[in-house]
């Protein structure tokens, strides 16, 4: 601790002694040591400091009345007044002012030179900075203990909160990662200071300390403490999204025996014999985000993979609350930056099952809103989860025409494909759809049966060029 006055009134071989009764000061900590023999040295004082002088400028009572007012307004600890030069004894105007303000009055004898109160003084700001590294790197070594002991971001952020004496809440996106606070909801500007963690994506991660803390340092070493966690948690949901991406993949393939595809699912963390929900997440834009993005905190305990650019989130149906965390899992991606389709599965058990949830949750995001609810599985979801039938390949034959001459010629073959389906093969209903003429759209479904093969106005191949539209929407969804 910096030296007070009372302590350096009792510092041996000074001689020093208080020569007025004003004591509001003595517990303070001298900031400084300021030599002066000027009348108003108030414009070379910052506050905090032992003024000495000798008074050889303060010749008349009201001077030395002024020089104590103007110390005192300048936030002045003290005065010391070395006796022996200017004056014989500390001048009585001098301190019947300072005690009028409250300011103490110290007399140093003429053996006793300025300099050695200043060392004194230099010398307890440097031990007690020295204490304050000392203990500052103590700290450090705790929090960086925490994390290389495998305690992770809760034990640094525990370590931390005992450090500062408050209470700590991590965020990050819409999602909590560690609070130690007692309080419910998010915490506010008036009540937490917000402290930034880099994390590569717009500072999103937010350390949060309740007012009021005692901050040493140690905050700007635990953020980066927590900055480089964080990046090495992402490295890891990569990791594990991509192995567990692997065993989805093979299971809604249907390359595996049940048995198998049970055994692998429960490497992964799913349950096969409970009802699981998919929940498929995909984005044209930012499909590689999607790779190491946290989840929001409903989901938490969820098994997430990459399958193909999408990730899927496998969940416990716990009473149809699928709908809930597909909108916290669209509205935790959009705080990330990541604007994403959700597709909603269906509840099932048995890996079969979590095929069919899947090509659900994968029909479902082909619609296009931010969340989508599961619907009926359609005979095309099930088709496209049998590796048996290769319908994908059969579409490309059926569909794979027209859309070479919609490239080459600029046409909208497809379009109106898709439009006359929609529309139960009304030619009037497409035409006022597409703004065209009748003669128009039979002409362009004359096209679609020539480079098809298929003629739309026959019920067997429009349920081919049906089914083909479909799995061309799954596929590129």
């Amino acid at each position: 601790m910096a030296l007070t006055l009372t302590a350096l009134l009792d510092a041996p071989g000074l001689g020093l002694a208080l020569a007025g009764s004003s004591t509001s000061t003595l517990s303070r900590e001298i900031a400084w040591v300021a030599v002066t023999e000027q009348e108003n040295p108030s414009t070379f004082l910052s506050g905090g400091e032992l003024v000495l002088t000798t008074g050889v400028r303060l010749r008349t009572a009201e001077q030395q009345r002024r020089f104590a007012r103007v110390l005192r307004r300048a936030g002045a600890v003290g005065i010391g007044f070395g006796v022996g030069l200017g004056h014989d004894v500390v001048p009585p105007a001098l301190v019947a002012e300072a005690n009028r303000w409250g300011l103490p009055v110290i007399e140093v004898p003429y053996r006793t030179p300025f300099i050695a109160l200043g060392k004194l003084v230099a010398d307890s700001h440097s031990a007690d900075h020295l204490e304050k590294l000392e203990h500052l790197i103590a700290d450090h070594q705790i929090l960086a203990r925490s994390l290389l002991t495998g305690g992770g971001l809760s034990e640094l952020l525990k370590h931390l909160g005992e450090m500062l004496g408050t209470e700590l809440v991590l965020t990050q996106f819409t999602a909590e990662l560690y609070s130690s606070s007692k309080d419910a909801g998010a915490p506010t500007m008036d009540r937490w200071v917000p402290f930034p963690v880099p994390t590569g994506r717009r500072d999103a991660c937010t350390l949060w300390a309740r007012k009021p803390f005692d901050d040493s340092g140690i905050v700007s070493y635990a953020q980066n403490l927590i900055s480089i966690e964080l990046n090495n948690l992402t490295k890891q949901r990569q990791a594990q999204r991509a192995l567990a991406g692997q065993v989805v993949a093979d299971v809604v393939r249907g390359s595996l025996e049940t048995d198998e595809a049970s055994r692998r699912l429960a490497g992964v963390g799913v349950n096969s014999t409970r009802r699981n929900v998919v929940l498929l997440a995909e984005s044209a834009a930012h499909h590689k985000n999607l790779r190491g993005t946290t989840l929001p905190a409903t989901l938490e305990g969820a098994v997430s993979a990459m399958v193909d650019h999408d990730l899927v989130v496998i969940t416990e149906d716990d009473g149809g609350r699928a709908p809930k965390l597909a909108r916290n899992l669209a509205d935790h991606l959009v705080e990330a930056g990541i604007h994403a389709t959700i597709g909603i599965g269906g509840s099932y058990t048995k890996p079969n099952g979590l095929r069919w949830s899947y090509f659900e949750a994968k029909e479902a995001a082909a619609r296009g809103l931010e969340v989508n609810e599961p619907e009926r599985l359609s005979l095309t979801s099930l088709l496209l989860s049998s590796e048996d039938v290769p319908l994908a390949a059969m579409a490309g034959e059926a569909i794979g025409p027209l859309v070479r001459f919609d490239k080459q010629h600029g046409s909208e073959l497809v379009h109106t494909l898709e439009t006359y389906l929609s529309l139960n093969g009304s030619v009037a209903s497409v035409a006022d759809e597409l703004s065209l003429h009748r003669n128009t759209v039979r002409y362009r479904l004359a096209q679609i049966a020539e480079l098809t093969g298929y003629d739309p106005s026959v019920t067997a191949d429009r349920v081919q060029l049906f089914l083909a539209l479909a799995v061309r929407r799954v596929a590129r969804a």
